[in-house]
């Protein structure tokens, strides 16, 4: 019965107090029940405010004048005080804490579950056309039934765990390096070949938009393992539409052409630096003749 601390209990509430995810977690771990103070009611836990104070006046008290140099010298001297705090005997009833504890507690206390716990983070995520979600810029698959549900994501250090309506829906090793892409076979449909295909919106805004942005979009899905993992460079191109205009846009996707750059961040820096503008000749011209450019020739000699 915890405080409604914020990294335990996300939204305080009477009747259904929201907890943290990670804290409910490790407590399920454990098969512990959370069931946190009312608001602003500290007598609800008075076994616990009570040795709070207790703790504070035969311990704290005792040592605070007390210079450590250690950790574990203050460790040492905390036990001590300990042994005697619960041998002492209590002042309205029969025995000491330690008896009751001999008494009444231990035998009830379960044996720790094979497994340590794992400390693991949570994040909401929306799955994306390609039915990948992004963590931390790397992108993981889900079941291609789930394309734009919010699902939930368990993240511990070497393990991803997608969730849907409270059900592990998928798993993947997790990874460090960003822009990687982890796609499991089986989370592919059925019909491969038509949901290989680029989405109606993307296809009908690059016809729309010119040739070399239906070249370019067509370029980038073909550069992919799988062309699923293309759509987000090509929606990222689709909306620089809204901001720079179509024409500018098939222009920055002429000259991507012409450099080999089959990248969103490509046509997004020829927008940005207005390289667009600039005449295609000018723009495929190479590195110009120059004395101080000695080229493969004279290393070759």
């Amino acid at each position: 019965m915890p405080d409604n601390l914020k990294s335990g209990v996300t939204k305080a509430c009477l009747y259904e107090p929201d907890i943290n995810p990670t804290y409910h977690d490790y407590a399920m771990h454990y098969a512990i029940a959370i069931i946190p103070a009312r608001p602003s009611k500290p007598k609800d836990k008075p076994k616990v405010e009570s040795a709070v104070n207790v703790v504070e006046m035969w311990i704290l008290a005792y040592l605070r004048n007390r210079v450590f140099f250690s950790l574990s010298e203050l460790n040492d001297a905390i036990k001590e005080r300990l042994k005697v705090l619960n041998s002492r005997p209590f002042q309205k009833l029969d025995g000491t804490r330690e008896q009751m504890f001999v008494e009444i507690d231990k035998p009830a206390l379960r044996s720790l579950p094979s497994k340590p716990y794992e400390f693991a983070t949570w994040k909401k995520a929306t799955v994306n056309i390609d039915y990948h979600i992004e963590v931390n810029m790397s992108y993981y698959s889900v079941p291609y039934r789930l394309m734009r549900k919010k699902v939930d994501v368990r993240l511990t250090a070497t393990c991803i765990e997608i969730f849907f309506g409270g059900k592990r829906v998928a798993s993947h090793m997790r990874t460090y390096k960003k822009g990687i892409f982890s796609t499991v076979f089986e989370h592919m449909p059925k019909a491969h070949q038509k949901y290989l295909q680029a989405p109606s919106t993307i296809v009908g805004w690059a016809q729309e938009c010119g040739k070399s942005a239906e070249k370019l979009v067509k370029a980038i899905m073909e550069s992919k393992p799988h062309p699923e993992q293309g759509y987000r460079a090509c929606l990222g191109i689709m909306r620089l539409s809204k901001k720079y205009g179509n024409d500018r846009v098939e222009a920055a996707c002429q000259r991507a052409l012409a450099a080999g750059a089959f990248r969103y961040q490509s046509v997004k820096s020829i927008l940005e630096k207005g390289l667009d503008k600039a005449p295609l000749e000018e723009f495929c011209t190479p590195i110009i003749s120059h004395e101080n450019i000695r080229g493969k020739d004279y290393y070759g000699g």
